[in-house]
């Protein structure tokens, strides 16, 4: 009876994984493949004619958001740790968690709000006489996208990166300082290699999550190239074309799939 009491008190969660994730995910592969009651490669042809650009754009946006919230969480969370004006240090840590709890949709609008032509940005550069109003021009495309995702996912990371900081034996920290050690050089070779691991885990999780985000390339960039989340959905409600679609989902799937193995392998080897 023991033995079937473990399998009993997870069959629920495994029934609803099953139902909910795996059986959604397994129609979606097979209907990649399937053209016309027949299997072939036929929609990822057409995926790779029509979206070829897009697929490319979405990888080097990702990428790139990526790279600079890594950045920016390392920077906040060195601060964090190594900073020495504690009113400095308690506004940052009061300011930085905020963009967390605000749904992508909202930040999209934000943004539209504050990078367009005669947006908040612009404006406040004339009004500093740094800019020509004449030669003002909107922010609402690549750029936009890549400021939105590292805007909302930098916290995130952030979050992370700085409660591994914390956690880490202050005494290599302080005989660093003693020898003289500027605060960049004590971040960069003594903090950030001790919290790589964490770093990692953040930025994969970032990544994944960045791939499937559709609200900030419609409501930013909605002009081509875009992302192939607006692909998907453009072939779902223009044309119906569930074919194509699942093909740009797999495709998707396969691009996270890099970031996927790098998180396996992390925490295999942390299981080690």
């Amino acid at each position: 009876m023991a033995r079937l009491l473990g399998p009993l008190l997870i069959s629920p969660a495994l029934i609803v994984i099953l139902l909910l994730f795996m059986v959604p995910l397994a129609a979606s592969v097979i209907g990649a493949f399937e053209v016309e009651g027949a299997y072939g490669l036929g929609n990822f042809t057409k995926a790779y004619d029509f979206y070829t650009q897009d697929i490319v754009f979405t990888a080097v946006i990702v990428g790139l958001s990526t790279v600079l919230t890594g950045l920016l969480a390392i920077a906040i969370g060195g601060y964090l740790t190594l900073g020495e004006n504690p009113a400095a240090v308690a506004i940052l840590r009061w300011l930085y968690r905020w963009p967390m709890f605000i749904p992508f949709i909202v930040v999209g609008q934000v943004l539209r709000t504050f990078l367009a032509k005669s947006g908040l940005f612009n404006s406040t550069l004339v009004t500093l006489g740094l800019l020509d109003p004449l030669s003002a021009t909107s922010y609402l495309d690549w750029r936009g996208v890549v400021v939105a995702f590292v805007w909302k996912q930098t916290p995130f990371v952030a979050l992370m990166v700085a409660g591994a900081m914390a956690s880490l034996d202050r005494g290599t920290i302080e005989a660093a300082r003693n020898l003289g050690a500027s605060r960049l050089r004590i971040l960069v070779e003594i903090v950030v290699p001790q919290v790589a691991t964490t770093l990692l885990v953040g930025l994969v999780l970032s990544f994944v999550t960045m791939m499937g985000v559709l609200t900030v390339p419609l409501m930013i960039n909605a002009q081509a190239p875009t992302m192939i989340t607006a692909d998907i959905a453009f072939r779902l409600s223009t044309y119906r074309d569930y074919g194509v679609a699942n093909a740009l989902g797999l495709i998707s799937l396969a691009i996270s799939s890099v970031a996927a193995w790098f998180y396996l392998r992390i925490n295999m080897r942390q299981g080690r």
